[in-house]
Order: C-alpha cells, then structure tokens, then sequence
C-alpha cells in the first residue's frame, strides 16, 4: 500500500476509534440527563464509528503499529447539548475536510479497498451529523428525540430512526441485518 495512503488510514482509523468512544461515554451521559433517545443515537452511532474503524484497518491490511490519533471535536464536555454539538463538529469535520482529501490521496494511488471504505465513512457520517442536529435542536428545546428505532447497518455505519429502508440506502444491506439500539 501507498505510504500516504496508509497513513490517511491509519489517521481516520484513530479518528474513527476514538469518535466510538467518546460516543459511549456521552450516550451514558445523556442518558443520565433524561434523554435516553439521544442516549440510543450515541450509543448506535459508536457502533457505526467502530464499523467505520474496523473497515479502515482492513483496507490497511495492517496489524497494528503507531497511529496519529487526532480529533476534530474536544472531550470533557459537561451538557448533552455541548455533547451534540461535539460530535456535530466532528462528523462535518470528517465528511467535509478530511475524508474528501483521503480519498482522492487513496484514488490516485489506486487503493480501490481504501476509497470504498471511506465513501460509506464520508455517506454515513452526513447522516450523523443530521441526526446529532435533530437530537441537539430537541435537548435545546428541552425533550428528548423522538425516536421509536435506533438502528445500525453492520456494513457501513449508516444510522436511522426509521423502519422505512428496505435496504441500506449507502450500501445495500439488507434490513434484517441491522442492529437495532
């Protein structure tokens, strides 16, 4: 694999890991706060950042080694609406800034393994951001998100609250596979 291609891998794989993570911790603090909806979105939404990540790693065919974590949103945040706007800046920053340049770095080089990887990262990431926006413009507002389903795509970390999709709009996956929060 190309060296720039590989380290625009390795970065989004850190950027990726770390968006689950820090996720989880804000879902249980919405949670905490009486938004136990939005608490689901971060919830599912980390496990689509994991999927994200574990696509990442694959495409760099790599075991490990030393990864440039870096993060486009901050942690500490103490509200759940300080929350959602971290990961809203986080997921515009991803599909916005970094995955585009990630991916004409990886086309050039010919990494089609690397491209598709991050095409579902830079699609899913949008409806991230969407959903983030709807769940921030509840908790302003004082309620929680109206969201009967929480669902997941396995396959490429798109997210929904709607049972509408027969399949994944991103990739195709059947309805029955996703993982519902």
């Amino acid at each position: 694999m190309n060296d720039m291609t590989a380290s625009n891998l390795r970065s989004a794989f850190g950027g990726e890991s770390m968006a689950h993570m820090r996720y989880r911790i804000w879902g249980e603090q919405a949670t905490k706060d009486g938004f136990p909806n939005v608490g689901r979105l971060f919830l599912c939404t980390s496990d689509g950042e994991e999927v994200h990540a574990t696509l990442h790693f694959n495409a760099l065919k790599d075991e490990g080694g030393d990864f440039d974590v870096t993060s486009a949103a901050g942690f500490g945040k103490t509200t759940t609406s300080e929350n959602l706007q971290g990961a809203i800046n986080g997921e515009v920053f991803e599909y916005e800034q970094m995955y585009p340049a990630y991916i004409e770095v990886a086309k050039m080089q010919g990494e089609d393994d690397a491209v598709r990887a991050m095409r579902f990262a830079i699609e899913a990431e949008k409806v991230h951001a969407e959903l983030f926006t709807q769940a921030k413009e509840a908790v302003d507002a004082g309620n929680d998100l109206e969201a009967e389903v929480v669902d997941l795509c396995p396959v490429c970390g798109y997210v929904t609250l709607t049972t509408d999709e027969e399949v994944c709009p991103l990739c195709g996956c059947k309805r029955e596979l996703f993982v519902e929060y």
